[in-house]
């Protein structure tokens, strides 16, 4: 089984796409991420997901690294995609909260170990060396 997780940006108001899983810590927010279903491909999970979590159509997706994930015995790939259409419209059974962070005023973000934070520093940084 194959898990994916990403970090949606929008560029020109240099945003990051965080959510907020009901186990997290509390204010703890981080990239999305979902399981891959059967016959589907990662870049439609991640699409799939994108839109089924926050009602956001996605472009422009990008591998960016694989991790061993321990539960359920499966890899979590990572991506980046941009933002293409639509306004946040989280649907509470997947998340608690989804929202655009600007890069340079983040929330609590998951342990650096993690693919997540890994993947959420990579992008911030991309994104701030291309500011300056």
């Amino acid at each position: 089984a194959g898990a994916i997780i990403m970090a949606l940006v929008r560029r020109g108001p240099d945003e990051i796409l965080l959510g907020r899983s009901h186990r997290f810590p509390p204010g703890m927010h981080s990239a999305l991420a979902g399981f891959v279903e059967p016959g589907e491909t990662l870049e439609q999970c991640l699409e799939r997901e994108v839109l089924e979590e926050v009602g956001i159509a996605v472009e422009n997706v990008r591998y960016f690294a694989s991790q061993p994930w321990p539960f359920p015995h499966s890899l979590m790939i990572a991506f980046t995609a941009d933002w293409k259409s639509g306004e946040i419209r989280v649907d509470p059974l997947e998340i608690e909260s989804a929202q655009w962070f600007n890069i340079r005023e983040l929330p609590p973000l998951p342990q650096p170990i993690s693919i997540s934070r890994r993947l959420i520093d990579a992008v911030v940084a991309d994104m701030i060396a291309r500011l300056t």
